[in-house]
């Protein structure tokens, strides 16, 4: 065997994040194998051999019935172990990157996180990676037996690629001692939709003014079908809880669409967004971080452009 993948997934629902590392890996071997850990993801296995997955290795234990990084990472090391692949794959959001880095440090071996581009045509890796929030690409050489490697997230779109799938069960021994690390409470979002997985983000900064200014990005989120998100600088306010805040020490994200109203764009905050697969900026100031990083920006005050915006959205719509 050669790739092994970590296959993300909450209580079951997987994360899409996990198809962009199956695609990826598909690059680097024609021997993909996918690795869930949990009962609850068992049902994901047809949708895995779908995106290229050989086989897929079903990991039971009840440490494992819901996401703890320590328990996680201990059920790839045995997997590691067991399997012996030459490479482990994830995708690089928040929890693969956690998952993966303690694998690493029980294995004593190196990890790459937010990779872009492998070369792997000789025996150590050539690879560029993401560093500093997104304003530095690094490329570096990863020698080791076993390389541990995560993807940039959004950087491999999720494609289809028909493998046969197969299911195998993988026995590990998890000690009791490694649930000190679990999830043990969520925030839900309206309709169940979270900020870190809603697939467009209306975020609001400093420039929105007050609490009660958020109500026109409440109204195009929910327009468009996404949640509301904030600047640390909102939550220090107490304009909004931290649950909503975007950042290093917040929430990162990877929407579809960020559109950043009034956010002047710290490199914490972009920390945060950077994964975003497009973001709009509306700003007042053109030389503004997040304007200048930004995929598309609006030069103009946001409470005349998000109205604007929201108002054009129901036009289309009733004409359609």
């Amino acid at each position: 065997m050669s790739v092994l993948v970590i296959i993300e997934h909450d209580r079951g629902n997987l994360s899409t994040a996990s198809l962009e590392a199956l695609a990826a890996a598909r690059t680097l071997d024609s021997d993909v194998h996918g690795l869930t850990l949990g009962a609850a993801a068992d049902a994901v296995a047809p949708t895995l051999a779908a995106h290229g997955a050989g086989t897929v290795h079903q990991v039971h234990d009840p440490l494992l019935d819901d996401f703890g990084p320590e328990a996680w990472g201990e059920a790839v090391v045995q997997a590691v172990r067991t399997l012996s692949p030459t490479s482990v794959l994830a995708c690089g959001t928040d929890r693969g990157n956690e998952v993966l880095a303690q694998a690493a440090a029980r294995l004593d071996l190196p990890m790459v996180a937010n990779c872009t581009t492998i070369d792997t045509s000789g025996d150590a890796w050539d690879v560029t990676r993401v560093r500093w929030g997104g304003s530095l690409l690094e490329r570096c050489t990863l020698t080791a037996p076993v390389k541990l490697v995560s993807m940039a997230h959004h950087t491999f779109e999720p494609s289809e690629s028909p493998a046969a799938g197969t299911v195998a069960s993988l026995t590990v021994d998890l000690d009791p001692s490694l649930a000190r690390t679990m999830v043990t409470e969520r925030v839900e979002r309206a309709a169940g939709v979270t900020l870190g997985t809603a697939p467009l983000v209306v975020g609001g900064g400093r420039g929105v003014g007050s609490a009660e200014g958020f109500a026109p990005l409440e109204e195009l989120a929910g327009e468009l079908g996404g949640v509301v998100g904030c600047s640390r600088a909102v939550t220090n306010n107490g304009w909004r809880n931290h649950t909503d805040q975007v950042g290093q020490t917040g929430t990162r994200i990877a929407p579809d669409l960020y559109i950043a109203c009034g956010i002047s764009g710290a490199i914490q905050h972009w920390v945060g967004a950077m994964a975003s697969r497009t973001i709009l900026a509306i700003n007042t100031d053109p030389e503004a971080n997040m304007v200048t990083k930004a995929d598309y920006a609006v030069i103009g005050d946001l409470h005349k452009v998000v109205p604007a915006i929201t108002a054009e959205v129901r036009r289309r719509r009733g004409a359609a």
